[in-house]
């Protein structure tokens, strides 16, 4: 028994001895087959936390923020065609976005154009994540950048209002936020190659902004001014909406520009800071200046000042210090008046809101300015401004800009002439005349 049992302990070291190696080598391939497997994303709640508000805040700035804000300046019988015009891009750009709109924006494809990896939100999963925003859901980023894709084109509205049908609204801008806004979001933030140009836009003074407003001129330039422009008395109906309208844009602002630095980081503190600083200084830039040149300083031109603040900011948002943001704010602020009142009275074109005064000048001098206020510590990315010696950036946002101008201009005049083809673009003067509220809607405010 003793040599049996001496034998089976012998075999069973012998054979400890043959396993070794091959203990060692499955260790050794262990951390191997480890690191060739694809790591589960780390979600943060912080920054997932605060993009859920951000998503929400930027959304509150179309419904209700610019509904009111335009709405309160139209004339009476056209509120509501004015409102329903952003709650319905509203509903129209959210599907669109899901059925390719994202896909085209935010996914793989050329320089100038996304693929189709996620159409139809194909692959769309609880833990699926974005290249540009690692710590959280995919599905909050592209939530986030609804948000944008739905407040450019309602931006557009405020250039036609009270003149377009309800219809060729619709399909105006379904075909524009597919063949300008998503390639132009590609180009910018998506991997196009404006980005690889280096062109800075932290939050849309060229995507959002320039595109809107040149937009906006080219529709107020095609479909031409209002019936009785320049002789009849197109005041705004009721300024307390346009007040709160504005007031909810501007707290909407923080989501637009802090929810950009994608977390809840220093980044996203520093952009709310200036963000605050450039809409107050814009806003007491054109109060000032209107009250040095008409007398008084009225309501609507504090408000539309602090819009132009806003604007201004967007694309230097993550890029300048609080002193970089009060210099960008008094200048928009002095540049988007000379935009809403001198420019367009001189070319005589009826911009109805003053979507290119504020949001395409607004978002030129933006972009501009970036370049000369970015600094390096702030996230200029190894960029510093004219005031450091760099020109190039200058150039670098002028060549960006000239480019999203040029597209968004000769696409826009293209889509306007073809759906103005099948179905016409503007209302007859009898429709006009009365209001678009009655006869676009069958509805009234009394």
């Amino acid at each position: 028994m003793k040599f049996k049992t001496n034998s089976v302990l012998a075999g069973v070291g012998a054979a400890a001895v043959l396993l070794l190696p091959a203990l060692a080598l499955a260790q050794a391939a262990a951390p191997a087959a480890a690191a060739a497997a694809p790591a589960a994303p780390k979600f943060d709640t912080g920054d997932t936390a605060w993009m859920l508000t951000s998503t929400a805040l930027v959304l509150m700035m179309t419904i209700p923020g610019l509904a009111l804000f335009y709405g309160g300046m139209v004339r009476k019988k056209n509120v509501l065609s004015t409102v329903m015009q952003s709650f319905a891009i509203t509903c129209l750009i959210s599907v669109l976005w899901l059925i390719v709109g994202y896909s085209l924006a935010f996914t793989p494809g050329s320089s100038i154009v996304g693929g189709l990896g996620r159409i139809f939100m194909s692959g769309l999963a609880l833990d699926s994540v974005h290249d540009l925003a690692k710590t959280v859901p995919e599905t909050v980023f592209m939530c986030f950048q609804l948000t944008f894709a739905i407040i450019t084109p309602a931006l557009i509205a405020g250039a036609f209002a009270e003149r377009m049908k309800f219809s060729a609204m619709m399909w105006f801008m379904a075909l524009w936020s597919l063949i300008v806004y998503a390639p132009i979001a590609h180009w910018v933030w998506g991997g196009g190659f404006l980005g690889d140009w280096g062109v800075l836009d932290y939050a849309g003074g060229t995507v959002v902004h320039i595109n809107a407003g040149v937009a906006g001129l080219v529709c107020a330039l095609v479909i031409g001014k209002r019936k009785g422009f320049g002789t009849e008395n197109m005041a705004p109906h009721n300024l307390v909406y346009s007040v709160i309208g504005a007031a909810l844009l501007w707290v909407g602002w923080f989501g637009f520009n802090a929810g950009s630095a994608v977390g809840a980081s220093p980044n996203a503190g520093m952009a709310m800071a200036v963000t605050q600083f450039a809409s107050a200084a814009a806003a007491l830039a054109w109060m000032f200046a209107e009250w040095v040149t008409r007398g008084k300083p009225s309501v609507l031109g504090i408000i539309s000042g602090a819009v132009g603040g806003l604007v201004a900011i967007t694309p230097a948002s993550g890029f300048v210090t609080p002193m970089g943001a009060l210099a960008i704010g008094i200048i928009a602020g002095l540049v988007c008046f000379w935009g809403a009142t001198g420019l367009k009275k001189a070319m005589g074109y009826d911009d109805s809101l003053d979507a290119f005064g504020v949001h395409g000048i607004g978002g030129f001098v933006g972009a501009i300015l970036t370049g000369v206020f970015a600094v390096e510590v702030i996230g200029g990315e190894g960029k510093k401004g004219l005031i450091d010696g760099n020109a190039g950036q200058v150039l670098t946002q002028l060549w960006g800009s000239l480019v999203c101008i040029a597209w968004c201009a000769i696409a826009t005049f293209i889509i306007l002439k073809v759906v103005d083809a099948l179905i016409g673009l503007r209302v007859t003067t009898e429709e006009e005349v009365e209001g678009l509220d009655i006869n676009m809607h069958g509805e009234t405010i009394h």
